[in-house]
């Protein structure tokens, strides 16, 4: 290590930081000037491949664990104290922003960096962690490879983990080719610092550049299922109605009331709804009005279960129509 005067002297590139954090936005970038890198997808390899390019490229040697975690080390004097660990994700929410998650793994980069810059030999190493599906998104539990190295839970109930698709964690993690032959949690921590944007608006609105988190809000998770009954919008009293979507809203509503008679830290949301339906469109030929068909979900597949393979097809141009646009909700 360098004398400390020269030590307190060390100054990051922030412009080289900048950049990094920009380079890396525009891999899932969207129109508003967000991101969407959902964990798993090819987007998410995409970044990930990034990232180690350029960890290769600051002289770190690469790490993956079973789950996905990557590890980026770079030496120290002594190799075989445990390292001072820091990073973040990359993975985002479906309208993330350019740094949630992002920022703390290239402000880690970006140390490795200005240490190899200024050649400064750390008498630990250092390791830059990107952790496998933080934002939970598209797969839960959320905060899924930290909680996996950290034995919060198991690796089989990880990999076991569906999206609405039905596709596994752990077959996305071979598709995008991120399964580390690594045991997580197999290596020891000396240290460990995170640097994070704030994720809501209360150091904007106390007019505060900086802090420092004290406290982290618990956390529980419910799947709801409302089932209702379909009817006749006209002959069908509203009393006699069984209306999903209404039961929803009140569910939706007494989740926010819950988090406001618990002020200041009740926090209440509904992250995600669907409804499980599909509309299909049709316009014949002549060019009229379009005839909507609305069922349960996957009226197609359910018609061809009941009349043989192909024959939606055959019927619909047996009828004379020329095309069908299929709205899916979600």
């Amino acid at each position: 290590l360098p004398p400390n005067a020269a030590l307190a002297a060390l100054r990051i590139d922030g412009a080289r930081l900048w950049q990094s954090l920009m380079d890396l936005a525009q891999i899932g970038a969207t129109p508003k000037g967000g991101v969407c890198r959902i964990a798993l997808t090819d987007l998410d390899r995409q970044g990930r491949d990034l990232f180690v390019r350029w960890a290769r490229g600051a002289g770190c040697s690469i790490r993956v664990d079973a789950i996905g975690n990557i590890f980026a080390r770079r030496a120290g004097q002594d190799d075989n104290l445990p390292p001072v660990m820091t990073g973040s994700h990359i993975d985002t929410q479906p309208t993330g922003g350019k740094f949630d998650g992002n920022y703390g793994v290239l402000a880690g980069l970006e140390v490795v960096r200005t240490l190899n810059a200024a050649s400064v030999r750390t008498r630990a190493p250092i390791e830059v962690a990107v952790w496998t599906n933080e934002e939970g998104s598209r797969f839960v539990p959320v905060m899924m490879g930290s909680g996996v190295f950290a034995k919060a839970f198991t690796l089989d109930h990880a990999y076991a983990a569906k999206d609405t698709e039905g596709k596994s964690v752990k077959e996305e993690l071979a598709r995008i080719g991120y399964i580390g032959p690594e045991e997580p949690g197999d290596h020891p921590i000396g240290a460990y610092f995170e640097t994070h944007i704030e994720q809501g608006p209360v150091l904007e609105d106390n007019d505060k550049t900086i802090g420092v988190v004290s406290g982290v809000l618990g956390i529980r998770w419910f799947d709801c299922t409302v089932t209702g009954m379909e009817a006749h919008a006209g002959p069908t009293p509203m009393a006699l109605r069984k209306d999903a979507m209404l039961a929803a809203t009140r569910i939706m509503q007494d989740v926010v009331a819950a988090a406001h008679r618990h002020p200041p830290h009740g926090r209440g949301t509904v992250g995600m709804v669907q409804v499980l339906h599909m509309v299909a469109q049709f316009r014949l030929r002549d060019n009229s009005t379009p005839v909507v068909l609305m069922g349960y979900a996957n009226p197609l597949e359910r018609y061809e279960q009941k009349h043989g393979a192909g024959s939606f097809a055959q019927d619909a141009a047996a009828a004379g129509v020329d095309g069908v646009l299929i709205v899916d909700y979600p």
